[in-house]
């Protein structure tokens, strides 16, 4: 489908309009960029996951609507951050029609544009956190790109500071999928479901 919209070298709300495992699957070697103190930081996913409906009991949704998850049941194209554990942001990307609840969770990038910043914003000791530790987890990604809850409810489509842009398109022999992490509370059906896709043998991806 075409992936961009007009000239501005972005995703088309019409991307993000689709069936979510369909989305996530078309996110993979996409890229996530943040404007940062006028700096382009940047990465290619190379991992995510999918939340569907209100009968994923892995998602926020399966509670019904509420002020924290509201975003995820608005148009699609925008951006769902949550805090979680007390100490991480979370993001996600709303998909689907609007007033179904669907998002989907980017968990790592492969680190190409402001790695320096990033380690910055990691707060990393630069001579031993390597590059692949930089991005390869969703609570990692989102300090490493300065992404917190004020993003919540951004516009992916026309923001200034947060958006995606495509990348090279993944052969489907490179995707692997498999169960989401660390959903254990939820029921066997949505544990195992394999939701979660990533890039075959990259080294960003989380561990």
């Amino acid at each position: 489908m075409e992936a961009t919209t007009g000239d501005t070298g972005r995703f088309s709300r019409d991307f993000f309009a689709r069936d979510t495992l369909e989305v996530a699957r078309d996110l993979l070697g996409a890229r996530l960029v943040r404007l940062w103190n006028g700096r382009r930081l940047s990465g290619i996913i190379v991992e995510c996951e999918a939340y569907i409906g209100h009968d994923d009991t892995a998602s926020h949704a399966s509670r019904g609507r509420t002020r924290r998850n509201a975003v995820m049941f608005g148009p699609p194209g925008y951006a769902y951050v949550y805090f979680t554990y007390g100490m991480h942001w979370m993001l996600n990307v709303v998909t689907e029609e609007e007033g179904f609840p669907a998002a989907v969770l980017i968990r790592a990038l492969e680190p190409v544009e402001g790695i320096e910043a990033m380690r910055e914003l990691r707060q990393a000791d630069r001579r031993h956190l390597k590059d692949r530790d930089l991005t390869s987890g969703p609570a990692r990604l989102t300090q490493a790109l300065a992404i917190d809850g004020t993003f919540n409810g951004a516009d992916l489509i026309t923001g200034d500071l947060l958006w995606l842009e495509p990348g090279n398109p993944v052969p489907d022999h490179w995707v692997a999928r498999g169960p989401r992490i660390g959903v254990h509370y939820a029921a066997e059906k949505d544990r195992t479901a394999p939701w979660r896709l990533w890039i075959r043998g990259n080294p960003y991806v989380s561990r």
